[in-house]
């Protein structure tokens, strides 16, 4: 990049900082593509252990390859036991997301890998952290609840076996294989806030612990993560509600958003949304809350005929307007929705941070250290004069 190129409060957006082979996307046309892959082809097709292997690995696993894969995943469904007992002293209104920031590093300290530079030591990790964070979540809800955490059962697939330890019920098939779908929704975005900042951090060469713990950081933001939360408080609070239509132009008169209608990136519709929407009317019949399913297409059709009166036709439902009431209906408390958004996100932001350390899609990965235009007090190349203490002024 040109040193005189002024990219003053853009947040970086539209700044090229890395290459990457993990996924890729199109907003214009909303495309989302891992490793060459289109979301629609692996949402329908492919297990979230097949495409956690495809960002992990590069390829599509073969028979064998996904056996060995959740075989490993399988044999990492344990916590320390110190890590319960911490878990068991932590305050019981403590965010979830606090919690998840704070014992991911400090389950690094039981990895046999932590100190290995290689690859294949960093996919273990991994993969390990993409088996255990389901049960910190799980067990701090439960702790929390007063409730003992439970023992995975290994008959039980990825998402099924979260479900079971998060609410002691086995799940049905189709409600497991809903949440399965979810997690390969939302295992990649591409250069969001929280896997740069997973980047930035591998960038100095700190371990894959490190590196999850700042996209854990990044991802408790209001500005990046929770929006699936916000909307469903939101259809809630929609709950007696008659006029929706009013509703929704009189919150966009007032200057307010309608939480989870548009997107940074897209300008159509999220090409995740769509499945969620799907999977939505299926588990409302499922679970016999049709009416919240309703109040979500509601709001859906009244935003966008409200937005298309002023000209704002590119504002379509993101990835977090039906993922809220999916989530809600499989019983998923509303402060685990961003958790859950960092169980699958797990996959993704592991797969940048390999890349960034080991070079996959660039011949020499460097550190990051953007500039900055300084905009403070300036006294000339001498600097200020130093006045002591005791003649300021108060």
């Amino acid at each position: 990049m040109a040193e005189n190129v002024n990219i003053k409060n853009t947040g970086l957006r539209g700044v090229t900082v890395a290459d990457t082979k993990i996924s890729f996307i199109d907003g214009g046309q909303g495309i989302l593509i891992y490793r060459g892959y289109r979301i629609e082809d692996l949402a329908e097709k492919a297990s979230y252990m097949e495409v956690a292997s495809l960002l992990l690995n590069g390829t599509l696993p073969s028979q064998k390859e996904l056996a060995r894969f959740e075989s490993e995943v399988l044999a990492s469904r344990n916590l320390p036991d110190p890590l319960y007992d911490a878990l068991k002293t932590f305050p019981k209104k403590a965010d979830p997301m606090d919690v998840l920031q704070a014992t991911v590093p400090a389950l690094a300290m039981w990895d046999p890998d932590l100190l290995e530079e290689g690859r294949n030591a960093n996919v273990h990790m991994a993969t390990r952290l993409l088996a255990r964070l389901p049960l910190l979540m799980a067990a701090w809800d439960r702790i929390r609840k007063g409730l003992e955490p439970l023992t995975p059962d290994d008959s039980l697939s990825h998402a099924a076996n979260f479900l079971w330890l998060l609410n002691g019920k086995r799940p049905s098939p189709s409600v497991a294989k809903d949440l399965d779908t979810c997690l390969v929704l939302h295992a990649d975005h591409t250069f969001n806030a929280s896997t740069f900042a997973c980047r930035q951090v591998a960038s100095t060469r700190a371990h894959l612990y490190a590196g999850v713990a700042a996209g854990i950081g990044a991802l408790s933001g209001s500005l990046h993560g929770g929006a699936n939360t916000r909307v469903m408080k939101m259809l809630l609070e929609l709950g007696s509600e008659e006029d929706i239509p009013s509703w929704v132009k009189a919150r966009l008169d007032s200057g307010e958003r309608i939480m989870g209608m548009g997107h940074a990136v897209y300008k159509t519709m999220d090409p995740r949304a769509k499945y969620l929407k799907e999977m939505g009317s299926r588990l409302a019949e499922e679970t016999g809350q049709k009416g919240l399913y309703q109040r979500s297409l509601d709001v859906e059709r009244a935003a966008g005929q409200e937005f298309a009166k002023r000209g704002k036709t590119e504002i379509k439902p993101n990835v977090d307007f039906y993922s809220a009431p999916v989530y809600y209906m499989m019983g998923i408390p509303l402060d685990l929705m961003t958790p859950i958004f960092a169980m699958s996100r797990i996959a993704g932001w592991t797969a940048h941070i390999i890349e960034e350390k080991f070079g996959e899609a660039q011949e020499k990965p460097a550190l990051y250290r953007p500039k900055a235009e300084y905009v403070g007090a300036y006294c000339g190349l001498m600097g200020c004069e130093y006045a002591p203490l005791d003649v300021r002024k108060d």
